[in-house]
């Protein structure tokens, strides 16, 4: 999960360009003006970082925790083209592969067998080995270039802007298969995979409601969550490990986080926490059934920010564009407001 800041036009007085947490959530990443930065979540310390001299890192992923990355230029100068994808091998201090594209790239996310890169309007699909470009999809415009990739070896899921305004392109490549999803009326703002692709989260940029998806179905609504009832714009969607909650954050200062699976026992289903909307009860009900609201929270901090489960399904990990760091807890049964158990400032100069 990222949070590309140049491209979100978010200001920060550290010249941070992009934040993204690793696969698992162990570790994130910083690009700033000056090259990046790698940090351990738990416990939070600075693992290590790399300056470029010739310029900054606009897109910087990690690939678990292993030491090959995926580097773009960006900022004021660019270390690198932004039309070039770059591998880089943090053992060796060299480049090892790039790609190249007629236009600038938005996005990258890594798999251990596969390297997929946004566009404004294609997704493109190369292997990890060889770089050998497996599969391009068009997508309506993409200006953030969003996609989600689930990360774990036993099955692939890509999902990503169709042609058609709100409709997901899903392609699992373990099963071949793929399909399309009618998710929002209007244009995606966020998708999310759980780790094994067989549960989507969508939003649009409306920002009021995400919908989660049974991925083997393609079209099969399991959820519709509702963020609020004014518009916002979503920063990130993220699955807990075991697929119980969803988390969210968007521009309104607030992590909600959802409950997805049958966690909640008949105190707090019967709780506001996890109620459903007023709105389903204003208006007939079709087959897109009544939303539910969150059922824990945490107001702050007053940032963009991006947030990731950690390794319980009762911690997150708060990325904030001002430099923060936080660890919530949250009661996975009563739900309620999060606590915060710690906090820390990263150096990004």
């Amino acid at each position: 999960m990222a949070l590309n800041l140049v491209r979100r036009e978010l200001k920060n007085k550290d010249d941070v360009l992009y934040m993204s947490f690793n696969q698992d959530h162990t570790c994130f990443a910083i690009g700033t003006d000056a090259g990046f930065r790698i940090y351990n979540c738990d416990p939070f310390r600075e693992t290590f970082r790399r300056k470029f001299p010739n310029g900054g890192i606009g897109i910087v992923e990690m690939l678990f925790r292993c030491n090959i990355l995926a580097l773009v230029g960006g900022g004021k100068t660019p270390c690198f083209p932004t039309n070039k994808v770059k591998l880089w091998d943090d053992h060796t201090m060299q480049v090892i592969g790039d790609m190249t594209f007629k236009d600038e790239v938005r996005a990258v996310k890594l798999r251990r067998d596969k390297v997929v890169v946004a566009t404004a309007n294609a997704v493109f699909v190369y292997s990890f080995d060889k770089l050998e470009i497996h599969m391009r999809h068009n997508t309506e415009f993409n200006p953030l270039g969003i996609f989600a990739l689930s990360p774990s070896s036993s099955r692939c899921v890509l999902a990503c802007p169709a042609l058609q305004r709100g409709v997901v392109r899903v392609e699992d490549s373990t099963e071949d298969k793929g399909g399309f999803t009618t998710a929002h009326d209007s244009a995606l703002a966020m998708l999310a995979l759980n780790a094994d692709g067989t549960l989507m989260a969508t939003a649009s940029e409306k920002g009021t409601l995400i919908r989660v998806f049974d991925t083997s179905t393609t079209d099969k609504l399991v959820k519709e969550l509702r963020r609020g009832s004014e518009r916002g714009l979503i920063y990130s969607l993220c699955f807990s490990a075991d697929n119980r909650f969803l988390a969210c954050s968007s521009s309104h200062g607030t992590i909600h986080v959802f409950a997805l699976g049958d966690v909640a026992n008949e105190e707090a289903s019967a709780n506001a926490n996890n109620r459903k909307s007023v709105l389903s009860v204003l208006q007939p009900i079709s087959s897109w059934f009544g939303s539910e609201w969150s059922f824990s929270w945490y107001n702050g901090p007053d940032c963009a920010t991006v947030c990731v489960f950690g390794s319980q399904s009762d911690v997150l990990h708060v990325l904030g564009a001002d430099g923060t760091f936080l660890k919530l807890t949250f009661d996975p049964v009563k739900g309620g407001e999060c606590v915060r158990r710690s906090a820390f400032r990263f150096p990004t100069q």
